[in-house]
């Protein structure tokens, strides 16, 4: 939000802050959670590039459609093991896996 913006709310009562400030998360819930965004999102991209459908990825991890939906989605219910599994599969490297959860 540019500082603007940001000034105006103040000016009117309101409170300006971070998610993570909002929900009171720690340092290591908010890096997990970013974690988990980045990999979910590095999962839809690549699939897509790879020109799959979620289907066909379900099928190649052994899931299905409506779970691939959800990695790809960021639901809370999808574990990291999972989107790592995933991404595995679409043939991404270790050190590929690395910089996106860094």
């Amino acid at each position: 939000m540019d500082k603007r913006k940001q000034a105006k709310l103040k000016k009117k009562g309101w409170k300006v802050g971070t998610v993570a400030d909002f929900l009171d998360l720690s340092t290591e819930e908010s890096a997990y959670i970013e974690m988990k965004l980045a990999l979910s999102e590095k999962l839809k991209a690549r699939r897509i590039r790879q020109k799959l459908t979620q289907k066909q990825l379900a099928k190649a991890i052994e899931s299905s459609q409506s779970r691939v939906a959800k990695m790809e989605a960021g639901d809370p219910t999808v574990s990291i093991d999972l989107l790592v599994k995933g991404l595995l599969a679409l043939g991404v490297s270790k050190k590929e896996l690395g910089r996106t959860i860094s």
